[in-house]
């Protein structure tokens, strides 16, 4: 028996006070032709747990894995090789049952570990300070946009071609709400990134301007001359990290002028679990930290002169009034914290650094192979992990094809930019340590193929 607590006169009542004349209006912003009107063609009403068990199993067999395959998928989330002491680490029963510890004194190992990872992340990025995780990177990067206007009570914001773009559909989408005036650079297939364009966009209402380092054709913005720009007209410079790996070799975002860095962290201790959940990073300049969302975990000592840590910042709603919350955020991703604090500590600088160094060093031999075949080219003039291809036809072809041929070869910016013109011939093709010489000749050979119009 389904249990349905309210009764008509309940529904009626509460439908009254947020003035909606039925539960349709509740949906009005879905598109009408996204909306069931009864049940699922071809789905039956009820089937036994095995028969459901069997079918999706048969479905699931459809998918290509990542680790079943060559892959060169990229955009954001990475296949990077997590070791097998991370996993068996974070199932530690006082860590995997830990609820977010609204109680510090009881919740001592946990507010240690999120202080580590607050200083692993300042120290990666560059920054004075870092909160104790968000959700993910998109919306880490809206929480940023958010921030920038609080501190220079402003309210436009400048986005780069070059950031991801369900990074600037999230932004758009919360802007809705806000009413924040967002410019949105359109992305173009060059060889350098849109520095100029971004620092043209500039005014002096401007609140900041928003960059991906690198940015999602694979390039490297000058962050520096951003940040000088943006600072001369009182905005601030916010960067997003997707490949937080690639901070183990190109300079960090803070130290070229950064005032507030946010970014994905699924790259460093977290899987790609079929895309989540995955870790928002977030750190900045300290004199911001009264406006930095989230929460902040300091260390002091006891009364008996002990060490302890306990959340010395916490002006989200569910600490503070809502007029005086930073954000809307109730929780942190606590447990992905973990996994990114414990592989990173086992990695060490030394270790992120040659990490860095065999990522990229992958990245050119998959580049020197696959620009060998007529008709490819590279666009970047300089990348780190990942870069964008130039194909005699269209991309998005190709990439089905490819997986036709039982290679995840690379990501369509035709596909990942469907409003945008003169981005269908693009291929994204990122690597990791995972990449295998075998993986690149045979990315080599079903490129070739495709193009060549060889049958599958």
């Amino acid at each position: 028996m389904r249990y349905l607590p309210l009764t008509p006169a309940d529904r009626a009542s509460m439908l009254e006070t947020i003035g909606a004349a039925t539960v349709d209006d509740l949906f009005v912003d879905v598109p009408e032709a996204a909306r069931l009107s009864g049940p699922i063609a071809g789905l039956p009403m009820h089937a036994s747990e095995m028969a459901v068990e069997r079918h999706m199993t048969a479905l699931a067999a459809k998918n290509l894995s990542a680790g079943s395959v060559p892959f060169f998928l990229g955009a954001g989330a990475y296949r990077h090789h997590v070791p097998a002491s991370v996993d068996h680490l974070i199932q530690r029963g006082e860590f995997l049952t830990a609820y977010t510890p609204y109680q510090p004194e009881i919740a001592q190992g946990t507010l240690q570990v999120l202080f580590e990872f607050q200083t692993q992340v300042a120290r990666l990025f560059g920054t004075d300070i870092a909160n104790a995780s968000m959700y993910d990177g998109s919306t880490a990067c809206w929480e940023a946009i958010l921030m920038a206007a609080r501190v220079t009570r402003k309210g436009r914001a400048v986005l780069s071609g070059g950031l991801h773009p369900h990074y600037g559909e999230v932004v758009r989408t919360m802007a809705k709400f806000t009413r924040d005036d967002i410019v949105s650079l359109t992305p173009a297939l060059t060889a350098d990134p849109d520095d100029a364009a971004v620092i043209a966009a500039i005014e002096d209402g401007t609140s900041c301007v928003v960059v991906q380092y690198p940015d999602i054709f694979g390039r490297i913005p000058d962050l520096a001359a951003i940040a000088e720009a943006a600072h001369a007209k009182g905005a601030l410079l916010v960067t997003v990290v997707t490949e937080p790996v690639a901070l183990g070799m190109i300079e960090a975002p803070g130290v070229l002028g950064a005032d507030i860095v946010v970014g994905e962290g699924q790259s460093i201790g977290v899987g790609l679990q079929f895309g989540g959940p995955y870790l928002g990073l977030f750190g900045c300049r300290e004199k911001f930290v009264r406006q930095m969302p989230g929460r902040l975990c300091g260390q002091t000592v006891d009364a008996e002169g002990k060490r302890g840590f306990v959340l010395t910042l916490s002006t989200r709603e569910q600490h503070i009034r809502r007029e005086k919350a930073t954000s809307n955020i109730c929780t942190n991703s606590g447990l992905c914290a973990l996994a990114f604090s414990i592989h990173l500590t086992l990695l060490g600088g030394e270790g992120l650094a040659k990490l860095a160094q065999l990522n990229h060093a992958k990245a050119q031999a998959t580049v020197e192979r696959l620009t060998q075949i007529p008709g490819v080219s590279l666009l970047n003039s300089a990348y780190f992990n990942e870069a964008t291809l130039i194909l005699p036809r269209d991309a998005r072809d190709v990439v089905r094809e490819l997986a036709d041929r039982q290679v995840l070869g690379g990501v369509s910016l035709g596909r990942l930019f469907p409003v945008a013109e003169g981005l269908s011939n693009g291929l994204l093709v990122a690597t990791t340590e995972t990449t295998t010489d075998d993986d690149i000749e045979a990315f080599a050979a079903a490129l070739e193929a495709v193009l060549e119009g060889v049958p599958a």
